[in-house]
This record gives structure tokens, C-alpha cells and sequence, in this order.
């Protein structure tokens, strides 16, 4: 029996372990390689659109995501005094885009992911170096502090500062700062309720959103000069800052210590990179396409690239499937484009939303109110050819189980 093709995955993240499910579904010998002590990411939410969530479908995870669905009833964006800009509906856009919204705590899918993994496919506190990227005729090389592993296919899944993107495109630009930092907390707020929301300001954003364990998960960004911190805490900055925004603000920002909010810097990859792939090699999430988290879909959009990879890559080559460098040119070319147009527009509505041009504002909350009055459908156009996106057509991980032992 033709031994399986090895698959390095480096990066254990969402978008790397997706990856890894979907290549040892289709019969890979996986390995996945990640720097961190644990798997466990930093402590924010996802939110899982319909387009990632029938990603998932094809490695038998979808429903059990869609299960974990909080947002009932109608949300929206709102102004700093409370006033609704813009009602959104979860049912509507259910309806619209085939499925509903899910707002997770990342951990949650990370760990859902891991246990579809056999045990010793995983591997933490382990740095790792693309040393070759091979090509048709020689295996890739990925270089540890344990030794070296020899692979039919690397898939670099190392974030939005990859080091394997900066060693298959040296003379690439990289990152582009995003004009604004953002901060994130995931904590329980009780005997609070609230809707669902989006709040835009000057400059500044706030959203709050449940999550299905009963804690709420919210975020901030505003525009600073990359780099800048609080010279206290982080808590005292975002007081500063939102204190006197509208409720449950308040409440979230009380309930919130100094050490569960997380500050990061917004980077994207302004340039596109002219290829997803080199050799043997797949770059994958933020190491392909890191772009603003305006849209939501930078998580969404690394689960899309990982079941597509896997898709062009359905058996390893010992046993009858795509030579491998095939397999990723088709990869980059159904992947390269969309992440493009999504990533540009994803800067444009940053623009927009962070804008702190007055006269702008203005004709923005005009403009959404007069939406918002037509109905939820216009409003939710800012999202076709995204959440209505659907995997390409391949037998789904049981069926291609049944067919392998026939």
C-alpha cells in the first residue's frame, strides 16, 4: 500500500488546524507544528459568517458551530448617544446568505478543530523555519530545534507576520499599518442585556455582542499613531475613550479588569502578494491576505482557504491525486482574487466607519438611516459574493471516508 503524502502544517491557529482536519480527512499524514505552549489563542471571539460555516460543512463541523448561534432578534449600528443608525436582522440575513451569524470565543473552535486530529499529529513550543520549498522533483524542508521535517506539502499558517511569507516573497513590501489599534474582551457581564450592536463614533468604534456561555464578547478600535500605548492600563484608555458612549458601554467597561483587555495594532498587506504558493508551499490566513477586521472575515476567509487547499489536494499523489505544485497553482488562483477584492473593501468601509471627518460622518448616518428605513435586505448588500460564497463541489469528509474503503 502507497504510504500518504506528509503535509507540515506551520501555524496551529484556526485557519492551520482547519487546514490539517480537511488534508487528513482526504487521507494526508499531517503534522502541525506551533510555536506557542499550548494551542490556545489569544483570549478574543470569532465571528463565523455563513460562508466559513459551509467551509466547516465539509469537515463535518458546521452544525455543531451553527449550535452555538446567540444572536436572536435585531442588532444594528448606533450612534455614541444611542440613537439606531441601522437595524440589522439575524433572520433576515439568515434568510439572505443561507445560515445564521456565530459569535464564538476563539478557543472554542480551536479545540473543537484539535479533536478531529489524532494526538501526536499536533506539536507545541515548537518553532519552525522553511529551510527549502522544494518543487516538483524534491520534498519542502521545515527546520526545528528537534530536527528537521521532510514534507510533500507545507501549509504556512504562521499569522500576519509570517516568517515563511517573508521567506518565499523577500522583496514584498509586508505589512501596512491600518491607521488604528483595536482592544478586545471576552467576559461576563451580569444582569445586563442588551441588543446586538455595532456603535461608530468619531474615530472610534465599539461593538458588543453575547456569546452562547452567557459572556459577551466586545471590541473597540480608534484611530492612534501606530505603536502608542496608555500610559496606565489599557481598561483607564478605553474609559477615557467610551466611558460616556451609551449602555451597555458602561456596564461592559465596569465588569471589564485591566488584565482581560487586549491591545493590538491593525496591519494589513496593502500589496497583494503574486502568489499564494512557491513550491511546495501554501500560504494561508493573515500569512497570505492579513486584512482590517472591518468585515469580519479575516478568520472566515483563512477557513475558506484551508478546504479549498485541501480540496485541490483531495488525495495525496501516492495515491492517485494532483501533483502537489498543480494542486497549489490552482489553489492561488481560485484564492488569490477573492481575498484581494475582499481585503480592499474591507479597507474602504475601515474608512469610513473610522472616519473623523465630520461632514462625512454626517452624510454616512444620513445615508444609513435611509437604509435602515427601506428595510434590512439593502443594508445586508455589502455582503453578497461574501457570506453567500459556498466550497467547491467535492464529496463532503464522510462520503469521500465511504468511497476510500470501498
Amino acid at each position: 500500500m502507497a504510504q500518504p503524502g506528509h503535509a507540515v502544517v506551520v501555524g496551529g491557529g484556526i485557519g492551520g488546524l482547519t487546514a490539517a482536519v480537511a488534508l487528513y480527512q482526504r487521507g494526508w499524514r499531517v503534522t502541525v507544528l506551533e510555536r506557542s505552549r499550548s494551542l490556545e489563542p489569544v483570549g478574543a471571539g470569532i465571528s463565523l459568517a455563513p460562508n466559513s460555516l459551509r467551509a466547516l460543512d465539509v469537515i463535518g463541523l458546521g452544525d455543531e458551530i451553527r449550535d452555538l448561534a446567540a444572536w436572536q432578534g435585531d442588532g444594528g449600528l448606533r450612534t455614541p448617544g444611542g440613537r439606531w443608525l441601522a437595524r440589522s436582522s439575524a433572520d433576515a440575513a439568515a434568510r439572505r446568505f443561507g445560515g445564521p451569524l456565530v459569535l464564538l470565543h476563539r478557543a472554542t473552535l480551536v479545540d473543537r478543530l484539535a479533536a478531529r486530529l489524532p494526538p501526536e499529529a499536533l506539536h507545541t513550543d515548537v518553532g519552525a523555519t522553511l529551510t527549502d520549498p522544494g518543487d516538483d522533483r524534491r520534498p519542502a524542508r521545515v527546520s526545528t530545534s528537534g530536527g528537521e521535517w521532510e514534507a510533500d506539502l507545507v501549509v504556512a499558517a504562521d499569522g500576519i507576520r509570517s516568517a515563511v511569507r517573508g521567506a518565499l516573497f523577500p522583496s514584498h513590501p509586508g505589512l501596512a499599518y491600518s491607521g488604528f489599534t483595536t482592544w478586545r474582551v471576552v467576559i461576563p457581564v451580569p444582569g445586563v442585556e442588551f441588543a446586538s450592536h455595532e456603535t461608530w463614533g468619531r474615530g472610534r468604534i465599539w461593538g458588543t455582542h453575547p456569546l452562547k456561555d452567557g459572556r459577551v464578547y466586545a471590541y473597540a478600535a480608534a484611530m492612534t499613531p501606530a505603536g502608542h500605548h496608555a500610559p496606565d492600563n489599557e481598561k483607564a484608555e478605553l474609559l477615557r475613550l467610551f466611558a460616556d458612549w451609551h449602555a451597555p458601554i458602561p456596564a461592559v467597561l465596569a465588569a471589564a479588569r485591566p488584565e482581560d483587555v487586549l491591545r493590538h495594532d491593525v496591519h494589513h498587506l496593502a500589496r497583494p502578494l503574486p502568489a499564494f504558493h512557491r513550491g511546495r508551499v501554501a500560504l494561508l490566513g493573515d500569512a497570505a491576505h492579513a486584512m482590517p477586521p472591518t468585515l469580519g472575515q479575516g478568520g472566515n476567509q483563512a477557513i475558506e482557504d484551508a478546504i479549498v487547499l485541501a480540496f485541490h489536494h483531495a488525495r495525496p499523489r501516492s495515491s492517485g491525486g494532483t501533483p502537489v505544485c498543480d494542486g497549489l497553482a490552482a489553489y492561488t488562483a481560485a484564492r488569490l482574487p477573492r481575498t484581494t477584492a475582499i481585503s480592499r473593501q474591507a479597507v474602504r468601509v475601515a474608512r469610513l466607519n473610522m472616519t473623523s471627518n465630520r461632514a462625512l460622518m454626517a452624510v454616512r448616518d444620513t445615508a444609513l438611516v435611509a437604509l435602515s428605513a427601506v428595510g434590512p435586505a439593502l443594508l445586508l448588500r455589502g455582503f453578497e459574493g461574501i457570506a453567500d460564497w459556498r466550497p467547491p463541489q467535492a464529496p463532503y469528509a464522510a462520503v469521500q471516508a465511504g468511497a476510500d474503503q470501498q
